[in-house]
C-alpha cells in the first residue's frame, strides 16, 4: 500500500542522514550476499546497483539536495575503508556505483562532496 511505501521511505531517509546511517542501510540490505558462484555474484551486483540508486536519490523529506550530499557523501566515502575483505568488496562496489550515479546526475555537487575529498591527498602531493 502507498502509506506503507511512504512510511518505509521516510524511515529509510531518516536513517541515511544520521551518523553511520549509510553503512547501516548498506549492511542491512547486503547481508547474506557474496557467497557462491555466478548466480550469487549476479544477485550481488544487482543488489549493489539497487543500493547505489537508493543512496544517489535525494529523499523527499530532505530540505535540499546540497544538505543531502553534505550529510551522505562523507559516509559513502567511508565505505571505501571497510577492513573485512568480503564486506569491503560489496561496500566498495556500492560506493563506486553511487559515486558514478551522483556524478552523472549532479556533477557540481558530486565534485564538491565526493571527488574533491577523494582526490585531496593526491592534489596535496602534486602541489609540493
Amino acid at each position: 500500500p502507498a502509506w506503507l511505501r511512504r512510511l518505509c521511505g521516510q524511515l529509510l531517509s531518516e536513517r541515511l542522514m544520521r551518523p553511520n546511517g549509510v553503512q547501516a542501510v548498506v549492511r542491512g540490505i547486503m547481508e547474506g550476499t557474496g557467497a557462491g558462484g555466478a548466480e550469487a555474484a549476479a544477485v550481488d551486483w544487482r543488489k549493489c546497483d539497487a543500493v547505489a540508486k537508493i543512496l544517489a536519490s535525494c529523499p523527499q523529506q530532505c530540505l535540499s539536495l546540497e544538505d543531502y550530499y553534505r550529510l551522505v557523501c562523507p559516509q559513502i566515502l567511508d565505505l571505501l575503508h571497510i577492513q573485512d575483505k568480503l564486506t569491503a568488496r560489496q561496500f566498495q562496489r556500492v560506493a563506486t556505483t553511487t559515486l558514478l550515479t551522483m556524478a552523472k546526475e549532479h556533477p557540481q555537487l558530486a565534485e564538491k562532496h565526493l571527488l574533491q575529498p577523494l582526490l585531496a591527498p593526491l592534489l596535496r602531493c602534486s602541489e609540493t
